[in-house]
């Protein structure tokens, strides 16, 4: 079961932001490339009432050379597809086969969608390696991505590992995203630390995923997935967020406030 618009993993805010101008096909208090009845929305819906999973993302991050913070997101995205896009995950094949990780996948986004990062060095993230789940490299970032598992039933491995911390820096300005392929555009008014905004990419990522066709995500997987992330200025931003792109809104479970639009997922296919 899947849709457009998102709610993720409770800091308060003073306050949240103002609703944005409905896109053709949307309703008014949802994110422009939002369906009005999409099963990812702000307000309570049935999903809260199911078990709730999340999907666990471990980012290696030794005391010395810790990757670049764009580099960080990028993988985190990029380990969200691979997992979305990984056998492991799927359905019933055409032999009738299903994947062992399928049924997690399943119960996961008939959930509220949540995705956790914590961090991990030395012999944590080598006990992390042993579990079953999926390392995405980036430039210098790594990433592991896990099969969902349960809000409250995380591995012993895993649930030692700390949220807090994970703060990363760009030492250089990143380059410009490339305009012919994916882009992740954050919110240039959204504070977020680096385990928030690369759960935040994971999201985005994942919206465009949905959004494509078979013939779409066939390509892009071939490709390796190549996307950026970026974050444009105030007036590109809002061009963006009403541009029916399909938008990350936060649910504020951590860090921002509840209904904080904090990414655009933009795909050549989803240029209309």
């Amino acid at each position: 079961m899947v849709g457009r618009a998102w709610q993720t993993g409770v800091v308060s805010s003073d306050s949240i932001p103002e609703p944005l101008p409905a896109a053709p096909g949307t309703s008014a208090d949802s994110p422009p490339g939002t369906s009005a009845d999409s099963p990812f929305r702000t307000e309570p819906t049935s999903r809260d009432e199911a078990p709730q999973f999340v999907l666990p993302l471990v980012v290696h991050l030794e005391k010395t050379n810790p990757p670049a913070r764009n580099d960080a997101l990028v993988t985190a995205a990029r380990a969200v597809l691979t997992m979305l896009s990984d056998p492991r995950a799927q359905g019933e094949d055409e032999g009738g086969a299903e994947g062992e990780w399928a049924q997690a996948v399943r119960d996961w986004q008939d959930a509220r969608i949540r995705k956790v990062v914590r961090r991990a060095r030395g012999a944590e993230w080598r006990k992390a390696c042993e579990l079953p789940g999926i390392t995405v490299g980036g430039e210098h970032a790594e990433v592991r991505v896990f099969p969902p598992v349960p809000l409250d039933g995380w591995p012993k491995e895993l649930a030692k590992l700390q949220v807090s911390g994970t703060e990363l820096d760009d030492p250089e300005a990143p380059a410009a995203p490339d305009p012919a392929g994916p882009v992740l555009w954050m919110n240039p008014d959204v504070s977020m630390s680096a385990g928030k905004a690369m759960a935040q990419a994971g999201h985005g990522a994942q919206l465009a995923w949905w959004e494509l066709s078979d013939i779409e995500r066939k390509a892009w997987r071939e490709a390796g997935f190549p996307l950026s992330v970026a974050t444009p200025d105030a007036a590109r931003w809002r061009e963006l967020t009403a541009s029916g792109l399909p938008v990350v809104r936060d649910a504020g479970f951590t860090e921002v406030a509840p209904g904080s639009c904090t990414v655009v997922a933009d795909h050549p296919a989803l240029r209309r």
